[in-house]
């Protein structure tokens, strides 16, 4: 059924739509209508609220805590060195950060399946930030409404000093959400401290501008446009959607034909359904569109329009849940006998999956040996025959401590029932270090197998025998 609107026919090629909402449409392209979001209570935006507050407190906590006297969670790029608590990753660790970022997506496509794009509702950064850019919005320059009206009016003191206010908060929250992320990459406390006393280097004042013109842009002016044209996770997630992923929807059933009565006007008697055609769930929708059309790859499952239609319900005495979290299934007047499976064969997929890449990432992490070993060979001589007849090899090792204790690694050799190590064997290697140590090993000829003869260095660490590796290495001789 269409809906209601005011047509002023002003020339032969422009019609101007006056929406019971409010705002005012033009049938002329416009790459963009600037979105007016109002404000809304209810136990989804409350729970949103508190969940969002959790994780912003999370996201800001976590690069302050320490470990063992260090930043307990620091990506240092530069150096090429991830430490989580006593976990430190080298570049040769990938395998580890690979399986962590497959059981994430994993998870997400698992959620999506049963529960729709919740994250993008109630966990994805960009909509907690621009709740906090719209909250600060509504502080300043006031509700919906008045936004408009403000908008409208010619610029005098009252509008400046309520815009520039507004751009001094968002400038400031996207400055400490700057200083934040770039804090898990460089040391925070050195970062702030030096920032703000103009110390800090080339590399650290440059991440922490372009991020805060990011967080500005995409949580001030962006906000939509990031999640209806610029996130990947929009335009895949419906492939993971089928009749029985809960969504954000609307009852036609129940709603149709829609339009405005009052309170104690019976809505069967004027052939009404429940909708009475307020518009309440557009204005609170944070991307502008009219749940009412359908699914649409817009909608974030934020819930808005639910807390917004609900109160509306009950102020007309309706029945909640015009608007709420279903399926297609349940919504289906043929099928409403049917109940929604959520353990059907695509989410008991992704569940195994989940399952296997997450054992997986649990394996690679336990039997992970903090102690990489590198062994090169002298290039000028490939052997040499000592005075005691015995050949020897030159070899260089190169002993990586991917620990965060210093360590000290002896070296031993597997291959050969006789045999010497000229030089020491021993080398202490500081945490997050890499040692050199030349060694010569001398073997009697009797005992190779020819020109190349196969054997292992042994490396231990002297106060951990659990830290342990052997590499694979050749012995020359002609």
């Amino acid at each position: 059924m269409e809906h209601k609107q005011k047509i002023t026919v002003q020339s032969a090629d422009k019609v101007k739509i006056q929406r019971p909402d409010g705002q005012k449409h033009n049938n002329n392209y416009s790459p963009r209508s600037r979105i007016y979001v109002r404000s809304v209570k209810g136990a989804l935006e409350y729970f949103r609220r508190s969940f969002g507050f959790i994780l912003l407190g999370v996201f800001a906590l976590l690069p302050w805590l320490t470990y063992q006297g260090e930043q307990a969670i620091l990506l240092d790029i530069m150096e090429q060195r991830f430490r989580i608590y006593g976990l430190t990753l080298w570049p040769q660790d990938f395998t580890v950060v690979a399986w962590f970022a497959i059981v994430a997506a994993v998870a997400l496509f698992f959620v999506t399946t049963i529960f729709g794009r919740v994250w993008c509702g109630f966990m994805c950064p960009q909509t907690t930030w621009t709740f906090i850019f719209m909250w600060f919005e509504k502080k300043f320059e006031g509700p919906r409404n008045k936004r408009i009206k403000l908008d409208e009016r010619k610029m005098d003191f009252d509008k400046l000093w309520r815009k520039t206010a507004k751009q001094v908060s968002w400038v400031l929250v996207a400055l400490l959400t700057s200083m934040t992320f770039v804090g898990y990459f460089t040391d925070i406390r050195e970062l702030f401290i030096n920032f703000f006393t103009l110390d800090a280097g080339f590399w650290a004042t440059f991440s922490v501008l372009f991020f805060t013109f990011c967080t500005y842009g995409n949580a001030g002016y962006m906000r939509e446009i990031m999640c209806t044209h610029m996130c990947p996770y929009a335009r895949f997630q419906s492939a993971m959607f089928d009749k029985d992923t809960y969504t954000v929807s609307y009852d036609a059933e129940r709603g149709e034909p829609r339009g405005p009565r009052s309170r104690k006007a019976d809505p069967a008697e004027k052939g009404l359904g429940h909708c009475i055609d307020c518009y309440m769930c557009v204005q609170v929708c944070p991307t502008g569109i009219d749940i009412r059309n359908g699914l649409q790859y817009e909608c974030i499952d934020c819930g808005a329009c639910i807390d917004a239609c609900n109160e509306v319900m009950d102020k007309m005495n309706y029945p909640r849940g015009l608007i709420r979290f279903t399926t297609e299934r349940n919504l289906a007047a043929k099928e409403k006998k049917q109940k929604t499976n959520p353990w059907r064969m695509k989410s008991i997929g992704y569940f195994i999956m989940l399952l296997a890449v997450s054992a997986v990432l649990i394996w690679d992490v336990a039997t992970r040996i903090p102690l990489e070993v590198d062994v090169l060979r002298d290039r000028n001589q490939l052997y040499r025959e000592n005075i005691e007849g015995q050949i020897e090899n030159v070899f260089t090792l190169k002993l990586v401590n991917k620990s965060q204790q210093d360590q000290t690694y002896r070296i031993e050799v597997k291959g050969f029932e006789q045999f010497e190590l000229i030089g020491e064997t021993t080398k202490d290697v500081s945490a997050g270090e890499v040692g050199t140590m030349p060694v010569t090993l001398a073997v009697p000829p009797t005992l190779l197998d020819g020109q190349v003869t196969e054997f292992y260095f042994v490396v231990t660490a002297v106060d951990n025998a659990d830290i342990t590796t052997e590499h694979q290495s050749r012995f020359l001789y002609e």
